[in-house]
């Protein structure tokens, strides 16, 4: 249905404060090589020097003068680069490079790799996003629908900037049957009169302008990366912005031409890969979700680390993919409903035990056992793993059982590791040997010791922890080592 008439709607936020690659670049490098130390504001205005100094952008003056880098690293954010974290009370945050954005810096030399890098970063971008303020009732993967539009034959492998700007901003959810209703949708409007699209866009134009404007950046950035190819067309209309009450000033206004984009020859066939997995009709991850912390489903959307990609730039490391992918595998095994697969979990967790150079990890399973037996080398002292693989949260965890299985190892404590669970199963294991671990969390910790070819991986962490914490979810305080050790503060 074409509206005619204004309504006031909520839309889609698209980053727009650069469309520079080159500044994007050069701002991960430098968050990542120069800022290892304490930097807080002082060393945000030593950044913003140093990029000047690069002459890859001027800041503009301001009372707010720090507005420009924080923009900087905002994007950084935003494209799934990495994550802020001040969560352990610091008045500095640390910026943790997400496994894609340390991809990136490792071929930020190598231009068509980057391109598929960055589109991958594409396919991990939700909304609702922990760096975006697009409303909560969009729920849905944006550049995976845009993907997803650009591949189909019926509207001829293109979006024009007019069918953004009208249709695409504005879509807060999709499934198969609404994606037909979109498409049925803009092949109707594609048929209308030029001047009928005007007289449309202009009654609403308040609404219009800021996607037409978000839109362009997007574009020239995409373009430079090597994902479309634009074509510009010519000028349709001019949309204005709203101005505010008592402005002297002539209203801003933005052009939006007839203009379309593509994929590039290099990228689509990628970008079809991706999508026969990684769907647009996915359900994001839920930043409200009201049964876990808010801070551990950002770990998991900066998990995002398809194997695809690591196929097609020849990065094959199957047990560091393993790792990295742990919270999806979990879920993916756990949906078995003849539970074929739970032993996946367990063969992935033994192999990351086994990373600890003072760890000898051995997976046993089968009734009556714990999952994996581990020997701590250097106490000489042994721990139970239980591998909790579940669909839904785990809901209690029976105390009595893994004291059994413990003692038929001679363990001195049990590590239950898990993707989540409720509150009340703390109260199952308290007052006794048992600690829980997140999953996204372990993966996260021997994702970063495998990234920096941390070799001598110490368990003596670990252990100091559960001594002190038994009886709790121990994974804020493993997280907290995580960000110590590798976070860049910012």
């Amino acid at each position: 249905m074409i509206l005619t008439q204004f309504q006031k709607r909520d839309k889609w936020i698209l980053y727009k404060h650069t469309s520079n690659f080159e500044l994007i670049k050069a701002v991960a490098l430098d968050v990542k090589n120069n800022c290892g130390t304490n930097i807080s504001e002082k060393e945000r205005h030593r950044m913003q020097d140093r990029l000047s100094a690069l002459k890859m952008y001027k800041p503009r003056n301001s009372n707010k003068p720090l507005d420009s880098i924080n923009h900087r690293i905002n994007t950084l954010e935003y494209f799934m680069f990495g994550y802020e974290d001040n969560s352990n009370g610091s008045k500095s945050k640390k910026f943790i490079f997400s496994p894609l954005g340390n991809l990136f810096l490792e071929h930020i030399n190598e231009p068509e790799k980057l391109t598929k890098i960055f589109t991958t970063m594409l396919f991990g971008i939700q909304f609702q996003h922990p760096a975006n303020n697009t409303p909560s009732c969009f729920q849905l993967y944006p550049f995976r629908l845009i993907f997803q539009l650009l591949t189909d034959k019926r509207l001829d492998y293109r979006l024009y900037n007019d069918e953004y700007v009208y249709f695409i901003a504005y879509q807060k959810t999709i499934n198969r049957q609404s994606y037909e209703e979109l498409v049925n949708s803009i092949l109707e409007f594609r048929k209308q009169d030029k001047n009928e699209i005007v007289n449309i866009l202009k009654i609403d134009e308040y609404n219009y302008v800021n996607p037409c404007y978000e839109w362009q950046y997007i574009q020239t950035l995409f373009e430079k990366i090597g994902i479309i190819d634009i074509f510009k067309g010519e000028e349709l209309v001019k949309l204005t912005h709203r101005q505010r009450p008592n402005s002297t000033s002539k209203p801003t206004k933005r052009t939006l031409t007839t203009g379309y984009i593509t994929l590039t020859e290099q990228v689509k066939p990628f970008i079809e890969r991706m999508l026969s997995v990684y769907s647009c009709f996915q359900t994001p991850l839920q930043l409200n979700d009201p049964k876990r912390m808010r801070f551990d489903v950002i770990k998991e959307i900066y998990s995002f680390y398809p194997k695809i990609l690591i196929e097609e730039i020849s990065e094959v490391d199957d047990l560091q993919i393993k790792l990295l992918e742990l919270p999806k595998l979990i879920k993916e095994y756990s949906k078995n409903p003849e539970n074929r697969t739970a032993r996946l979990f367990e063969d992935v967790l033994e192999d990351g035990f086994n990373l600890f150079y003072n760890v000898e990890a051995k997976k046993l399973g089968g009734a009556g056992q714990t999952d994996i037996e581990c020997l701590y080398l250097t106490k000489n002292k042994k721990f139970a793993v239980e591998a909790k693989a579940r669909h839904d949260k785990l809901k209690e965890l029976s105390a009595g059982r893994l004291k059994s299985h413990r003692e038929k190892i001679g363990g001195d404590y049990t590590i239950v590791i898990t993707p989540y669970f409720v509150p009340a199963v703390e109260l199952d294991i308290r007052d006794n040997p048992i600690v829980i671990i997140l999953a996204n969390t372990f993966s996260e910790y021997l994702y970063n010791h495998l990234y920096h070819d941390v070799r001598d991986l110490d368990f003596e962490d670990f252990d100091n922890i559960i001594i002190n914490n038994l009886g709790y979810d121990i994974s804020k305080l493993i997280s907290d080592i995580t960000i110590e050790k590798f976070g860049t503060k910012s």
